[in-house]
């Protein structure tokens, strides 16, 4: 059978509608659904499978097995090839479904003797509710319009499943979500603060009442309307916000511009509509197919160009309707935003007044509307597990930007427990902001350098406000991950200029390239890793691509003629690597001298220690660089061969164990001795406690995020590192699997604030 041999989708979906509008009970209206697809598609199976209670999946109707299996076969989520379609919410297509290792052979269905199956998810709502499948006696593939054609008789199948409520909604329940108790959901902090407010559901939760449309041509042209008032609604929305831009999310938005043109969205949608479904019907198909591609992407710039699709999707319903949802501009009241994800264009909707924080069910740190959240000061809490099926339209919502946390309809009393960690927060941000000019040397008259981490001309803004020494980590990569193709050497020299010149006299270290693993560029071509953690990433693709190396050294050169330049190299694991990566710098050195504007006044390189190998080799390595600088987070994965998106063993190792301060207690006395400075720009530099146990082992330069320095300050100028230092040094020989207790306990006795 091929693709040819299908009949048109229009007269299939023409049939459907009769049998839906027509007389008898809904199950006997879907048994003849199944009747109709199997012999519109040449398939000798169709079954239907709805979702009942206890994640469980139901045989309800089938042509081709056995009858007698109906309501009697069933399936767990997840289990057989039913269940891994709807537990993954994407379609499947095999040519010998026997041979898949998720093949669940039920005797009473007699499907044996069927070979390739093809099913797609029943969705609704965003939900999974059931799966359609059709199967063959021969082994073949089905083509691509063979699926979306199955897709869209899905769409069809839900409407019929809702409208007669064939599973009732009571039995679907989830009591987490009961509107009546309070709840507490976990996430993680993607922009710092607290916020209070009334849920705003961000996605419009638009109900297709109409699937198949009466005239084609008709629905066409409301469909073309709407796309060309969604055209000229994104121009004047990014036009009017254009003086508040960055070059960033200048980028940022651009690039979301861009995607309201892009034709190959614009022509699924029409795809859709000629197949004969009505303009919002072919706006959902779409829609969802975007989002099951969403699930199954990790590239983060791919998933942010999948959710400005999505967001898309949702305007394109409104313009269909002529309505613009919900006054953002103007709310009525304080908001807590709630969304599956967004897109940073979509912050800037709106009513910056009264929007109080944003909740995301997706989202990382380095998403697009992170960033803009960090700049514009909305708390943002992301990873937010089923927040969007658990909250209702005006529930009252605290968002917990500090430990990354949600509470859903809160009682009084943690109304009350929340209400004074704002005023705390206020009390301890004043104070932070009074310690801005005074210069933190501790009790004992050691000066510590305390210093910036920053990614984007965004942080920049905040580099005053901080009241540091300077940019102890500048992450290059963060600039290339925000655009949709490889910055020019003219690009980057931009914007390292604009950095050194927003620095004045304050040092700043760039640190090059640092991609692969979780941090991925689409126009970088990179093969799947099984674990890419200990993969090609940092300095090994630097080395092996020697043009883009090139490319960003010469760009830092040029943006430092005739001042300073301080480099970093990322993942250095032996010295031969940083000897390599440091020739190509010389020749770019020797370049520079026939620009205009001449070459760097001063030059310093330098390695970053987060690969353990390198710790072993200090002593030869210290003999090449000027600086050297501990990147703990890499250093701590490594050294406990711990995956840190691993929840399972992310947290199961401390750095304040004996094994990890030793081992920073030989890197520092290395440096010492070898008279190289050393500094620390993990993580860690940026909490108190932790901070003070890296001045117990001599560590006197941290560099951290613009929220932490106010608080490591002020623990710095409490403390006396002659009294800590004898203290650290015992709990190196420590056998406890952490030495976090005796530090607090030391801290406390001590009077340092942490």
């Amino acid at each position: 059978m091929n693709s040819a041999a299908i009949s048109s989708p229009r007269i299939l979906l023409r049939h459907l509608r009769q049998v839906m509008a027509g007389a008898g009970e809904a199950e006997h209206r879907l048994q003849k659904i199944v009747e109709l697809i199997a012999a519109n598609m040449i398939a000798e199976v169709c079954s239907c499978y709805l979702m009942r209670a206890g994640d469980m999946l139901e045989l309800f109707a089938t042509e081709g097995l056995r009858r007698d299996a109906i309501h009697k076969t069933r399936l767990r989520l997840g289990e057989g090839l039913v269940g891994d379609i709807a537990a993954h919410a994407r379609p499947l297509n095999l040519s010998d479904a026997q041979a898949h290792p998720q093949f669940a052979y039920r005797p009473e269905t007699g499907e044996e003797i069927y070979h390739s199956l093809l099913g797609t998810p029943i969705m609704r709502g965003g939900r999974v509710i059931g799966v359609l499948v059709v199967q063959n006696r021969t082994r073949r593939h089905y083509s691509e319009e063979e699926v979306e054609a199955l897709q869209t008789v899905a769409m069809v199948v839900a409407e019929l499943i809702s409208s007669e409520e064939m599973i009732s909604s009571e039995e679907l329940m989830d009591t987490a979500g009961n509107a009546t108790l309070p709840h507490r959901l976990a996430g993680r902090v993607l922009a710092e603060g607290l916020g209070a407010g009334y849920a705003v559901l961000h996605e419009p939760r638009i109900e297709v009442i109409k699937t198949i449309a009466e005239n084609p041509a008709e629905e066409l042209g409301r469909l073309e309307r709407a796309i060309t008032a969604l055209q000229e609604a994104v121009e004047a929305m990014l036009t009017s916000n254009h003086a508040a831009f960055t070059e960033e999310s200048r980028e940022i938005f651009e690039a979301y511009k861009m995607f309201a043109h892009d034709k190959s969205w614009l022509n699924k949608l029409r795809d859709a509509v000629g197949s004969g479904l009505t303009a919002e019907a072919s706006i959902k198909r779409v829609q969802d197919d975007t989002r099951n591609r969403m699930k199954a992407v990790t590239d983060p710039y791919i998933r942010e160009r999948l959710s400005d699709l999505d967001d898309l999707a949702n305007r394109l319903f409104l313009h269909l309707e002529g309505s613009t949802g919900i006054d953002r501009r103007h709310l009525p009241r304080e908001t807590v935003v709630v969304a599956r994800n967004m897109g940073a264009a979509e912050l800037l909707d709106y009513d910056r007044v009264h929007l109080k924080a944003v909740i995301l069910q997706e989202g990382t740190r380095s998403s697009h509307v992170a960033i803009v959240a960090r700049a514009l000061g909305v708390p943002v809490i992301g990873q937010c597990a089923e927040i969007v099926d658990l909250v209702e339209q005006g529930d009252y919502i605290l968002a917990d930007g500090e430990h990354g946390q949600a509470f859903l309809r809160p009682g009084d009393d943690v109304k009350h427990i929340f209400a004074k960690s704002v005023r705390h927060r206020a009390e301890r941000q004043a104070k932070y902001a009074a310690l801005r000019e005074e210069p933190a040397i501790t009790r004992d008259g050691q000066r510590v350098s305390l210093n910036m981490n920053a990614g984007l001309l965004i942080d920049l803004e905040h580099f005053d406000l901080a009241g540091t020494e300077g940019i102890g980590l500048f992450r290059t990569e963060l600039q290339f991950m925000v655009r949709s193709r490889l910055p020019k050497v003219e690009e980057q020299t931009a914007l390292y200029s604009k950095v050194l010149d927003h620095a004045g006299d304050r040092p700043v270290i760039f640190r090059t390239l640092d991609v692969g693993g979780d941090k991925m560029l689409p126009y970088l071509r990179m093969k799947e890793e099984e674990n890419p953690a200990l993969g090609w990433r940092a300095i090994r693709i630097g080395l092996d691509r020697p043009a883009l190396l090139k490319a960003q050294l010469r760009a830092m050169v040029r943006a430092a003629a005739g001042r300073n330049l301080s480099l970093m190299f990322p993942m250095v694991a032996e010295v031969s690597e940083f000897i390599e990566a440091k020739a190509i710098l010389k020749k770019e050195l020797v370049r520079s001298e026939g620009y205009e504007g001449g070459a760097p006044k001063n030059v310093r390189v330098g390695a970053m220690i987060e690969v353990p190998s390198i710790v072993w080799q200090l002593p030869h390595l210290l003999k090449y660089v000027d600086f050297i600088s501990v990147g703990t987070n890499d250093l701590q994965q490594y050294f406990y061969a711990v995956d840190r998106g691993n929840s399972m063993v992310a947290d199961r190792y401390d750095m304040l164990s004996s094994g990890f301060l030793s081992m920073l207690r030989f890197i520092v006395r290395e440096s010492t001795r070898a008279d190289v400075p050393v500094s620390i720009c993990g993580d860690v530099a940026g909490k108190p406690l932790e901070a003070m146990a890296l001045l117990g082992l001599g560590y006197r330069n941290l560099s951290m995020s613009f929220e932490a320095i106010g608080p490591v300050k002020e623990m710095v100028r409490s403390v006396d590192t002659s009294r800590i230092e004898s203290f650290i040094e015992a709990l190196c020989e420590a056998r406890e699997h952490s030495v976090r207790q005796q530090m607090r306990a030391f801290a406390r006795d001590h009077s340092i604030i942490i």
